[in-house]
C-alpha cells in the first residue's frame, strides 16, 4: 500500500465564527469529516492508496471519528508515541487504543517518533521520558546509552503489536537528538516565534548519516541545511548494515520476523512481575518488555533480542521475542 499522509487532519476546517460548542474553533471541527468521505472515494479509485491522519486530539473517540470505514485508513497514535517509558502507562495505551478502535474497525498503529518530536534515543535517556508539545526539555540531561538501550527494547514492543507500525527516518539507525545547533543555522519557525527561547524541531531534522568518515555521510555532494554531528560516522547506514549488533541490524531483523509472522491478529497479555509488558500473537510469537530494575527470568526459543540476555533472564530495559 501506499500511503498518503494528511498533515495535520484535524485543522483543516476552521470556524472563528462559530457559537461557543466547547470546541477549538480551528481545531476538530465537524465538517471536516465530509471532507475526508469525499477524499477517501477518490483514494478508493486508486487500488493500493490509503489515507493516514496526523491527528493530535487528546479525545480518543473524537479521534476515532477520522477513522469510520468512509474516512482515514489510518491515523498515527500519538498517545502511544509520548507515553513514558512505564510498563503501566505504556499498557494503558495499548490498551486504550485498541478499545478505541474496535468499533469502527481501523487498524491500530504504533509510531515512536516523528519530524516534531525530540528523537527516541534522547528522550528515553532523560529522567522525564514522556513528551508533550508544551515543553520539549530542550537542555535536560541524557544519558546516551540508557535512550540506546530503551530505544532498542521500544523497537521490538512497537513491531510486535498487532497493527501497523511506522518508522521514522533515522529511528532504524539510533540517531540521537542534534541538540547542539549553531543558531545562526536553526530553520524552525518556533525559534523565531517564541523569540529565540524554544529550540523547536530542528534537532530531529537533520538529515541522515548514509556513508563515509566525515559530513555529508553521502547526503548529496553539497553541504545540507542542518549540519550533522561528526560522531556520526560511526551510525551511518554504511557502518551499521555489516554489524549485527547495529540498530539497523535489529531493526531489519524485526521487520523480517514481523512480515512472515506478524499481522492484525489478536493479541493476548500474559501474566507477568511488575514493571513487564508479556503478550503472545496468534502466530505463537512472545514479547516481553523489561521496564523494571532488575532481571526477570523468561523461557522459550529466543528469536530476536533488544539486547543480550543474561543466563536466560531478562536484564532491564531490554525486550525478547519468544517461541
Amino acid at each position: 500500500m501506499d500511503g498518503v499522509r494528511v498533515d495535520s487532519a484535524a485543522v483543516l476546517v476552521k470556524d472563528p465564527d462559530a457559537e461557543p460548542d466547547g470546541l477549538d474553533p480551528y481545531t476538530d471541527r465537524d465538517g471536516v469529516h465530509e471532507i475526508y468521505r469525499g477524499w477517501r472515494r477518490l483514494a478508493d479509485s486508486y487500488p493500493g492508496r490509503m489515507l493516514v491522519g496526523e491527528v493530535w486530539l487528546p479525545d480518543q473517540l473524537r479521534l476515532a471519528r477520522y477513522l469510520r470505514p468512509d474516512e482515514m485508513h489510518t491515523v498515527f497514535n500519538f498517545p502511544f508515541l509520548g507515553a513514558p517509558w512505564d510498563a503501566a502507562a505504556l499498557r494503558a495505551v495499548i490498551d486504550d487504543t485498541l478499545a478505541t478502535l474496535a468499533p469502527v474497525g481501523a487498524p491500530a498503529t504504533w509510531v515512536l517518533a516523528n519530524h516534531d518530536v525530540t528523537r527516541t534515543v534522547t528522550r528515553y535517556g532523560r529522567a522525564d521520558t514522556s513528551f508533550s508539545h508544551d515543553d520539549r526539555k530542550h537542555g535536560m540531561p541524557v544519558d546516551p546509552a540508557l535512550g540506546l538501550r530503551r530505544a532498542r527494547a521500544a523497537a521490538l514492543l512497537s513491531l510486535a503489536l498487532p497493527g501497523s507500525a511506522y518508522v521514522y527516518q533515522g529511528e532504524e539507525l539510533g540517531l540521537p537528538e542534534v541538540e547542539d545547533l549553531p543558531d545562526d543555522l536553526r530553520q524552525d519557525p518556533i525559534w523565531r516565534r517564541s523569540g529565540h527561547t524554544d529550540r523547536g524541531r530542528d534537532g530531529c531534522r537533520v538529515p541522515l548519516p548514509w556513508s563515509g568518515v566525515e559530513p555529508p555521510f553521502g547526503f548529496g555532494s553539497a553541504e545540507p541545511w542542518l549540519p550533522q554531528p561528526p560522531d556520526w560516522k560511526e551510525l551511518t547506514v554504511e557502518a551499521q548494515q555489516s554489524d549485527p549488533s547495529s540498530m539497523l541490524s535489529l531493526y531489519r531483523a524485526a521487520l523480517r520476523i514481523r512480515a512472515a509472522e506478524l499481522g492484525d491478529g489478536a493479541m493476548r497479555w500474559l501474566p507477568s512481575d511488575d514493571g513487564v509488558l508479556a503478550f503472545t500473537r496468534d502466530s505463537g510469537l512472545t514479547c516481553v518488555v523489561n521496564l523494571g530494575s532488575r532481571p526477570v527470568p523468561v523461557s522459550g526459543e529466543v528469536r530476536l533480542a533488544s539486547g543480550p540476555l543474561d543466563g536466560g533472564r531478562l536484564p532491564p530495559d531490554t525486550a525478547v521475542w519468544l517461541h
